[in-house]
């Protein structure tokens, strides 16, 4: 089993602003900026932080957004689907409701243009229905080489859904809640993907976010069993987005870890120099995207782990 991957698919926004729909439990979010030309800036954004990937050798398959349905969100895409070795696919279900028109069949057909098989398709939207979600990889950090799911329950993360990829999966569910202050209270952060990220030898983490001693506890001791290597960050880097990186590799075997521009001048040299002993760090600059949008890096890219052809 592979943990990180050479290629990601992301999707160039074509409508991209504040999502009012999302705003409500996802509070990076920043309502109080007026940013003239958006969507413009944030394509800018997306090209050069695509570019830089591709000039590192990193197979960027892009996407473009249509106008056919309001979706501002469709520049993260890594909440809607999941894809895994065995050629599986997994769809998710969504919060807000203009984000589930983000599903469209043509990235998956786009996909298997680019030479990639997908055998099965999982697909979990239906809880939808019943207001049950589980937003894809923002929800869900995997650990695939050791089969384990780590998940932050909020609104955005339905426990029982959970456990139920993690049966249908086969991945051993490791469940806590992760918190932000917010106006003096502590509110459940969104996703897991935005205070945890997890490479092949690492793990980083801010372990104050998590308020409930036991469930701390219990994410350290799986971590350290599977030989990780916990690099900590603070709730403040987590609001600067520097849990939300994520570790790939060129076809030369380069190992590299993305996060964006803000993320890592929030970061102190000593954690540098802990990532940089395992991989290249790159960052490029998405403040558009990151104050609007309320995602940064790791949101955008959507790994492929699907077999070739």
């Amino acid at each position: 089993m592979k943990q990180i991957t050479d290629t990601v698919f992301m999707v160039r926004p074509t409508q991209f602003r504040l999502n009012e729909q999302t705003a409500v439990n996802n509070y990076y979010q920043d309502d109080g900026v007026k940013i003239l030309d958006q969507n413009q800036k944030a394509q800018d954004e997306f090209d050069a932080f695509a570019k830089a990937l591709q000039q590192k050798g990193i197979n960027v398959i892009i996407i473009s957004d249509d106008d056919k349905n309001d979706t501002p969100d469709s520049i993260f895409p890594n909440n809607w689907i999941s894809t895994h070795q065995n050629g599986d696919v997994a769809l998710y279900p969504m919060f807000a409701e203009n984000r589930r028109l983000e599903r469209r069949p043509e990235v998956l057909n786009r996909i298997e243009e680019e030479g990639f098989k997908i055998e099965n398709i999982v697909d979990y939207t239906s809880a939808e229905d019943e207001g049950f979600f589980l937003e894809g990889t923002g929800s869900l950090l995997l650990d695939r080489v050791n089969k384990k799911a780590y998940c932050s329950i909020s609104p955005r993360a339905d426990e029982e859904l959970m456990i139920e990829f993690c049966e249908d999966f086969e991945f051993t569910p490791v469940i806590f809640t992760a918190y932000q202050t917010v106006e003096e209270k502590r509110l459940p952060i969104y996703h897991t993907n935005v205070m945890m990220a997890l490479g092949e030898n690492y793990a980083v983490i801010c372990l104050d976010c998590i308020d409930d001693k036991k469930e701390r506890k219990n994410v350290l001791k799986h971590l350290k069993e599977d030989g990780k290597e916990v690099i900590t960050i603070t709730e403040a880097q987590v609001n600067s987005f520097a849990g939300n990186m994520m570790q790939v590799h060129n076809s030369n075997g380069d190992r590299l870890l993305v996060m964006s521009d803000q993320a890592y001048n929030s970061l102190h040299p000593d954690q540098i120099t802990k990532l940089e002993k395992y991989n290249e760090i790159i960052h490029p600059s998405i403040s558009t995207i990151e104050t609007l949008g309320g995602g940064s890096v790791r949101c955008m890219m959507a790994e492929v782990f699907l077999p070739k052809n």
